[in-house]
């Protein structure tokens, strides 16, 4: 048997004991086999939901029972490591199941089985469709599907027909997307061919799943090969359509990128900046990359002498992205984020050598706000030009306009730049009730500090006085 812990063993007991069989199962096999084995445990059985919760009630430290419908209890098991202190694992264990979608439903039809074999059949993937029998000493490895074949070979395929599993649940033609990028693995032919000739059976999957999928695939270490994917066999034209539209047909004269291979190198690019970031994997980090150029297809147009613009393709592109990450029920947060990153990607191209004011790099970070560090990320990620003289330098601009960043930062705290006067000291040097004009004041005595910087309270007062008597007069 693998070395996996010492917890799989004594829950193997615990329903050995109870007259259950318990293996252990799907990704945590195909993990331990590879490697990769983490503290997330998922373990299949004969017995029925009831007695799962039942049993995982003396032995976890906490059982939720949320999936409690589809034959899922879960609990936390913590338990001392030799050399590593107390360590923790979460385990859900399953009841033998099959799902299957009908054809007008959005909800998975769950049926509990009665054996091994009747479980692993209805697997997405063969290597997902190997078990170890947990409760016999030592273990017994259960392959019925030449799984292990499949994990060395680097290629995933269905335990029966391709159109069959597909048929049961239709998200899984986007997990076959996403263990190609987490995997680094290829789809077999009939997987390919099955998912093309599917691709509009997504469609009965809800939103909240397939934005769940599309996460998962995004946050692998190299997402391109599954995006691809999606788009090769047309399901991103039902869940994502904005990225397989980036691939633009060139123009007679070739003076455009390949906008689609560009946003895929500039989302690759992203990622390898990300040690910049705090939290990483950063899926905002990501999605603001894949989805910058969106806007393109609707504002491309040519111009005289055989050259393309695409003038605006920043703001149309993020009204799209708000509109996509609404429909996939992306949180309100993410969406805000994501739609301002692309909003904004294309405000350094009039930075050159320095030429920007201060009042401007005041007027940059101000916008960017709290996705500061993000953009910094997409727009250097921006940069795909194969001439290397030209990319040097929109890097050393970059870099100059950050350290402008650095210095005002330090001199004048850029995050939390406000008016030096605030909303009551307005209203009681101008006499204002609150209302329309003391906000007027407020955003003009905003401009003030952003073009010249911090003022005195003196200073502040007079300007305001100032743009008062004018407004009156």
């Amino acid at each position: 048997m693998l070395r996996i812990t010492p917890v799989v063993g004594r829950l193997g007991r615990l329903f050995a004991d109870a007259g259950h069989e318990l293996y252990l199962v799907g990704g945590s096999v195909r993990d331990a086999l590879l490697g990769q084995l983490g503290h997330d445990l998922d373990l299949t059985t004969s017995a029925r939901p009831d007695d799962i919760e039942r049993l995982l009630r003396g032995f976890g430290s906490a059982v939720w029972t949320v999936g409690k419908a589809f034959g899922t209890i879960g609990c936390k098991v913590e338990a001392a490591v030799p050399g590593a202190g107390v360590e923790e694992w979460v385990v859900e264990v399953t009841t033998f199941r099959s799902d299957a979608y009908r054809s007008d439903s959005r909800k998975p039809e769950v049926s509990f089985g009665d054996s091994l074999t009747e479980d692993l059949v209805r697997r997405d993937f063969r290597i997902n469709a190997m078990a170890i029998d947990v409760t016999v000493p030592g273990g017994t490895f259960v392959d019925p599907h030449d799984g292990l074949d499949d994990l060395a070979a680097g290629v995933i395929r269905t335990p029966g027909t391709a159109e069959q599993s597909f048929s049961d649940d239709p998200l899984r033609m986007m997990r076959a997307a996403r263990f190609a990028s987490q995997l680094g693995f290829t789809v077999s032919e009939d997987v390919a061919a099955a998912m093309t000739a599917m691709a509009d059976r997504i469609e009965i999957i809800s939103a909240e799943r397939v934005r769940d999928e599309l996460t998962k695939l995004l946050l692998t270490s190299s997402p391109r090969a599954g995006l691809d994917l999606l788009v090769r066999t047309g399901i991103a034209d039902r869940v994502l359509p904005e990225l397989p539209a980036l691939r633009l047909e060139r123009d007679e004269h070739h003076r455009h990128k390949d906008v689609y291979q560009h946003s895929l190198t500039v989302l690759e690019q992203a990622i390898d900046l990300e040690h910049r970031l705090e939290r990483r994997p950063d899926l905002v980090n990501r999605l603001a990359a894949l989805l910058h150029d969106i806007g393109k297809p609707a504002t491309r147009r040519f111009e005289p002498g055989g050259k393309v613009s695409f003038h605006h393709h920043d703001v149309v592109g993020a009204k799209l992205t708000r509109k996509r990450m609404k429909e996939l029920r992306f949180s309100a947060e993410e969406t805000k984020a994501v739609s301002r990153l692309v909003e904004l990607h294309l405000r350094f191209h009039g930075y050159r050598d320095g030429q920007w004011t201060d009042s401007a790099v005041r007027r940059y970070v101000r916008d960017a706000g709290d996705q500061l560090e993000r953009l910094h990320i997409l727009t250097r990620a921006d940069c795909t030009t194969r001439n290397q003289r030209k990319a040097a330098r929109l890097r050393q601009a970059y870099d100059d306009l950050e350290r402008r960043i650095g210095e005002l930062a330090e001199q004048e705290e850029l995050e939390a730049i406000r008016p030096d006067l605030d909303g009551n000291q307005i209203m009681a040097l101008l006499g204002l009730p609150p209302g329309r004009e003391v906000g007027e004041a407020y955003r003009h005595l905003l401009d003030y500090r952003m073009e010249h910087g911090p003022a005195t309270p003196e200073e502040a007062e007079a300007e305001l006085r100032r743009w008062w008597a004018e407004r009156s007069a």
